[in-house]
Formats: C-alpha cells, structure tokens, sequence
C-alpha cells in the first residue's frame, strides 16, 4: 500500500492501493495552523482504517509543495520519517500536480494556492493536466504578468483556488507513475522564498 501525505496547503493523508490507485482511507483539513497537531493522529487513523499496518506501506509519498515554511515541512518530515523507519522508497510530487488531477476542467487552467503574507503560489496547465509552467509565487495584482512570463498563450484561463491538496490524488498519481516508469519531483520542498527564521550575524563589538 501507498501511504500519501501532504501539507503544502491543509493536512491531508491517505492510503491508496497502488495496483488501483483508488484510496482505502483518508483524511484531511483545509485549517493550514494545525499540520504537527493533525497529522500524527491521521496517520494512524488512515493506517487503521484501511485495516493495515505499518509493515504494509511499501511506499511513502510527499507532497513537495509549493507551500509555507512551517506547514510545508511538517509533511515532508513525517513522510521522510516513516519511509526511513519502514526502509521503503520516498516519492516526492508537485503539490498543485493533485490539484490539476482532480479537475474536469474542458480547457487550460492555473491552479492557485495560498501562499501567505497576500502572496499566492500558481502552477499553469494545458487541458490534457500535464503542468506547463510553474510553480510559481506572486502576489494577486501580478499574477496575470507573472504567469504570461512563463506562458505567454496562458491569457482567459480558468483558475481553481485549492484551499488543501488531496493526498489521495498523489497517491493515484504515484500509483500511475510506478506503473508506467514516469517521472518523480525532485526530493526538494518547493518553498520559493526564503523562511522567516535567518541565523543571525556576527555579534557587534561594544566599545569601551
């Protein structure tokens, strides 16, 4: 089984069976304050849920982001821990990648999260859902501009605001992509800017 988690934008978690790619259990919240309070307890919830243990994950995978610092790397991290512990394979995927895989959108679209401070995160895709430009960051007023300087032909297109990222969506997409020998993210959490906490500098000298 497939044990998915993701909190680049809400907590969300799931098992997916990767023969199917169809979920066994999940849970999720779209609050993005809570990740290192919810995802333990939905750890084990989904694990019980879809009546197995630890020792049948054969695989872990992460949601990448984009996302905030804070809540970003809370989900990395106990991804990275469980497969660590159970000795199976980590896979990382784009966040907005489950998003755009849970549209029925007829055309192109750009899928947007929130990326705090009145800034959001973008990712453009054509109408097969295959990603063609981004992630990105900018704030709302630049938007149209940051996205035209990716894809210049991205000018009408529709925008789904996603307020969490179904884990059970990357599931299914790591499910597909283990199948077919598709590509996985790069093992780097895509925060886009810099966190808030920096080490501070060399101490000033006092004068006598």
């Amino acid at each position: 089984m497939l044990l998915a988690i993701d909190t680049s934008a809400g907590t969300s978690v799931a098992v997916v069976d990767p023969a199917t790619g169809e979920a066994r259990s999940t849970r999720g919240t779209e609050d993005s304050r809570r990740h290192a309070e919810v995802v333990g307890p939905f750890l084990a919830e989904v694990l019980t849920e879809a009546g197995i243990t630890p020792a049948e994950v054969t695989a872990v995978v992460a949601g990448m982001g984009p996302g905030p610092f804070t809540g970003l790397r809370v989900g990395i991290a106990a991804a990275r821990t469980f497969a660590a512990a159970r000795a199976v394979p980590f896979l990382p995927l784009v966040s907005h990648d489950a998003v755009a895989a849970d549209q029925a959108q007829p055309g192109p679209f750009v899928v947007l999260t929130d990326a705090r401070r009145r800034e959001v995160y973008w990712s453009a895709y054509d109408e097969t859902g295959t990603r063609v430009a981004g992630p990105g960051l900018a704030k709302p007023a630049d938007l149209d501009d940051a996205i035209r300087a990716s894809r210049p032909d991205a000018v009408g297109w529709d925008r789904v605001t996603a307020l969490s990222v179904p884990a059970w969506r990357l599931g299914a997409l790591a499910a597909d992509r283990l199948a077919s020998g598709g590509p996985f993210a790069q093992d780097t959490p895509l925060y886009l800017r810099d966190p808030d906490v920096t080490m501070p500098g060399a101490p000033k000298r006092v004068k006598q």
